[in-house]
């Protein structure tokens, strides 16, 4: 749910292929994510997910130019699917193998996303 607003809050939409998705995950390792959440007075909540270990990717702009994405924490990925259906989650979650997509909708808990099969995407779309 926080990927989803923070999809529809932020200012700048780019695209990728699948295939393109794919090549530039071929040197990309497995890595925990670590996210502290502090809360008043003295409470420290430790978010922690699997995810990749991209800093950065190559994307299409709206004028189909290659634009060079930095990865943070907000940085938020909606597949969509050949039937329609789309998921949105957290990109710096986002892990490929087997040719399945997996990742998580939260650096909080471990709220993972139905595998989607790279076969069955029609459309990827990254946000800052």
């Amino acid at each position: 749910m926080v990927a989803l607003l923070l999809f529809c809050s932020s200012c700048a939409t780019y695209h990728i292929s699948a295939q393109s998705l794919l090549e530039q995950f071929a040197d990309a390792r497995k890595e925990t994510k670590v996210t502290l959440l502090i809360a008043p007075p003295f409470f420290f909540f430790p978010g922690i997910v699997d995810g990749n270990s991209l800093r950065t990717i190559v994307v299409k702009d709206k004028d189909d130019k290659d634009y060079q994405l930095h990865i943070n924490n907000r940085t938020g990925v909606r597949i969509r699917q050949k039937d329609g259906e789309h998921t949105t989650f957290y990109f710096n979650t986002l892990q490929i193998k087997d040719s399945v997509i997996t990742g998580n909708k939260t650096h909080f808990v471990n709220a993972k996303i139905r595998a989607i099969k790279l076969s069955n995407i029609s459309k990827i779309e990254l946000q800052k």
